[in-house]
């Protein structure tokens, strides 16, 4: 197989073994992997893979047809399009993946679409679903909402029947936001002017947050799941107290692969339906070819880019 391999702080294709399944895992070959944030902090060292994973081949994601399955593993999944989160190694042309994390793709959905979808509507649907328990006419803050995960919350919040506030730190793509189902747009500077919300997801980090924790509703829930905006805030633990809120934080690469496999029941119930019916959708800022995946990470690191960033593989 060919993959994308990090060797300091750079990034090379390089052929290697196409690897085999093992019990209860399948082997997909790959058409399209996403980028993700964490694949540029994996590149610079600050997070690695967890174990069982590829240390050196980066890709919390990937779409494409199933090749192989092990032992335990139906074999009608061979052939079947799908997509999944995975621990590492999806920019590449194979991976391994545990059967139970595959998410079956609607026959109509291009390989562009797929191999952005499954680390960031997973992400916000477990945030703010699963963590939030986002509720029916709940005032809803998304911070970072043009980013991959922030424009698939704004959708499944939507979906969800909540008020969607969509924060970014300009007005670059606010009417595309109010398109995905925003009802309200606003820069990071206007968050301290709003009336409570009862649910923040927090994409951006301390530079968000610190303004977001003056308007917390009684009972709301802050739900952090991004820091690039600072990792440290000052907290007004009073304001927290007098309104009961819950602060929690949350990644998904490291959690147990149970834990992974109920979460992808989840999706595969309460979210692929509504992809099925073109109620949601990938915004995608662009796309490379595997072999030019350096001017890929490079261009995801720009500033100011709305949607998904994906690999494809023709092979």
């Amino acid at each position: 197989m060919r993959c994308t391999v990090i060797h300091e702080q750079k990034l090379t294709i390089h052929e290697r073994e196409t690897p085999s399944p093992g019990p209860g895992d399948v082997v997909v070959h790959v058409r399209g992997a996403g980028i993700n944030a964490a694949d540029l902090l994996q590149r610079l060292g600050f997070y690695p893979a967890p174990a069982g994973w590829p240390a050196d081949v980066p890709g919390l994601e990937v779409a494409g047809v199933v090749e192989q399955v092990g032992e335990g593993v139906a074999p009608a999944l061979v052939g079947r399009r799908v997509c999944a989160i995975v621990g590492g190694g999806g920019q590449a042309t194979h991976c391994v993946v545990p059967a139970e994390h595959l998410l079956t793709l609607p026959d109509d959905i291009d390989w562009v679409a797929a191999a952005g979808f499954a680390e960031t509507f997973t992400t916000a649907f477990d945030a703010l679903v699963r963590q939030a328990q986002l509720a029916p006419g709940e005032r809803t803050l998304i911070s970072g909402a043009a980013g991959g995960v922030g424009t698939a919350a704004v959708q499944l919040a939507k979906a969800r029947g909540a008020h969607v506030i969509a924060v970014t730190r300009d007005t670059t793509h606010h009417e595309a936001l109010r398109r995905l189902g925003a009802d309200e747009t606003i820069t990071i500077d206007e968050v301290a002017t709003l009336a409570p919300v009862d649910v923040v997801l927090e994409l951006v980090g301390a530079a968000h947050l610190s303004q977001a924790q003056r308007i917390l509703a009684p009972r709301a829930r802050v739900v952090v799941i991004g820091v690039g905006g600072g990792a440290r805030v000052e907290l007004d633990l009073l304001a927290l107290m007098a309104t009961r809120a819950n602060l929690t934080g949350s990644t998904l690469r490291a959690r147990h692969r149970d834990e992974k496999a109920e979460i992808a029941l989840a999706m595969q119930e309460s979210v692929m339906p509504l992809l099925a019916r073109g109620e949601i959708q990938v915004p995608v800022a662009a796309t490379f070819a595997l072999d030019d995946v350096a001017e890929a990470y490079e261009y995801f690191g720009r500033a100011g880019k709305m949607g998904k960033v994906v690999l494809l593989n023709e092979e």
